[in-house]
């Protein structure tokens, strides 16, 4: 938005979602200014008595700026207040009968009530109540010199004033609490969506830092027994093979050090070894103790295909989580869990195509979770307020690997969870 855009006035309503809201405003200006302009000269010239030329005049600068008041309320206020004061300055001069209102005739109030209520929707509270004071010294000095004596009704304008003003400056008040708090919502959600993904980024590195830590710690053991268990090595290549062990070691502790940073006070049980592709099926059966129906269909791994641990403890978690929604969501749905291997070993993977899959062509582990509708729909999830990280966890995983993840609801009520993982290294990210 340019700051020429920024300081142009906006219409009364013009944030409303809804088009007839935001055409509310015009709507009723025009009705008050259609109303009020030839009902003000019938009434100021027949009953009031006042030259049907200067009664004109006052009609079109008292209606008139209603129309501008759905912009620019303060400047229609000016003109109209004006009118209004030079139009009750005018009656002084007629005579007309006592139980005619005097200073402000009834279609003077009827418009200055509608101004005062789009005064209310767009100025500032300070506004407000100087505007409020200058109607009410306004009336007050003009009831100095009252052509038939004073009572109640000539404070009219003053007490419908007011009620408006306050009225108005209440609803836009409250509109404003609401847009803030919106906004502030908005924040949070964002805050609270960035935080659940930092904290599911931490935790997938404190389970991947078992995985790394198992093959550096092959490695050192690897490096220090070599002179023990290759006969005859020469020194440099002793030397070599200290080095590396050195350098093995002072990784791990650098690891070691950088996990100290990622865990908290809540991480429990990190020590214990990570799960993979075996673990799976005691998933299975632990979820059809639950009451839900599992099918379960292990990776064939006979052409032998090797699934790094990374790949496994991501299949592991995937389908953790995608049965635990199961549980939450769909209790008593029956779900297939099916693991299998696609691309130029194996059967050739059927369901190579439902993750998106990989142009390269390259061997793939399929990870596939089906649902079917619940036998009865749940009254509410077993779960009020979860956590947000299960797809957030699903796709971190997936994207740590370089595979892809397609989830979402199914034509018959079911949910379906299909990622596609590469085995290869070239593949692997």
């Amino acid at each position: 938005m340019t700051p020429v855009e920024a300081d142009r006035p906006r219409a009364l309503l013009a944030g409303a979602s809804r088009r007839w809201v935001r055409m509310l405003p015009w709507a009723v200006a025009f009705v008050l200014c259609v109303a009020l302009l030839p009902t003000t000269i019938v009434v100021l010239t027949a009953d009031y008595g006042l030259n049907g030329g200067l009664a004109s005049g006052l009609a079109v600068a008292q209606a008139a700026p209603l129309l501008l008041a759905v912009v620019r309320p303060l400047h229609a206020w000016y003109v109209v207040f004006a009118a209004d004061v030079a139009g009750a300055l005018a009656l002084l001069t007629v005579d007309f009968q006592e139980r005619l209102l005097w200073p402000f005739p009834p279609m003077e109030i009827v418009g200055y009530v509608g101004l005062c209520l789009a005064l209310g929707l767009r100025e500032r509270r300070r506004t407000l109540v100087l505007v409020w004071l200058a109607t009410a010294a306004a009336n007050v000095g003009l009831g100095f010199a009252p052509p038939h004596g004073t009572s109640a009704k000539d404070l009219l304008l003053t007490i419908l004033g007011g009620v408006t003003l306050l009225l108005g400056g209440a609803l836009r008040e409250r509109y404003e609490v609401q847009r803030r708090l919106a906004e502030q919502e908005t924040i949070s959600e964002a805050e609270r969506g960035r935080r659940t993904l930092l904290e599911e980024r931490a935790r997938i590195a404190r389970e991947l830092h078992d995985v790394v830590a198992h093959h550096m710690s092959v490695i050192t053991v690897q490096a220090d027994t070599a002179e023990y268990r290759l006969a005859e090595l020469p020194p440099d290549v002793r030397e070599e093979f200290t080095s590396i062990a050195a350098t093995a070691r002072e990784s791990l502790g650098e690891m070691r050090r950088l996990l100290g940073v990622l865990r908290n006070e809540e991480a429990h049980g990190e020590l214990v070894p990570q799960p993979g592709l075996a673990q799976i099926g005691q998933l299975a059966e632990a979820t059809a103790r639950t009451g839900a129906p599992v099918d379960f269909t292990p990776c064939d791994t006979s052409g032998g295909v090797e699934v790094p641990e990374a790949v496994g403890l991501s299949a592991y978690r995937i389908v953790q989580e995608a049965l635990a929604n199961v549980v939450r969501h769909a209790p008593g749905a029956r779900t297939r869990v099916s693991l299998s291997v696609s691309g130029p070993v194996g059967d050739g993977g059927d369901e190579g195509g439902e993750g998106g899959g990989h142009d390269g062509g390259g061997v793939r582990l399929i990870v596939l979770v089906v649902n079917e509708p619940p036998p009865e729909p749940p009254a509410g999830p077993l779960e009020v307020g979860g956590t947000g990280h299960g797809l957030v966890g699903m796709r971190e995983r997936v994207r740590l690997v370089g595979g892809t993840l397609d989830v979402g609801p199914l034509p018959d009520g079911g949910f379906r969870v299909a990622a596609q993982l590469p085995l290869t290294e070239e593949d692997i990210t």
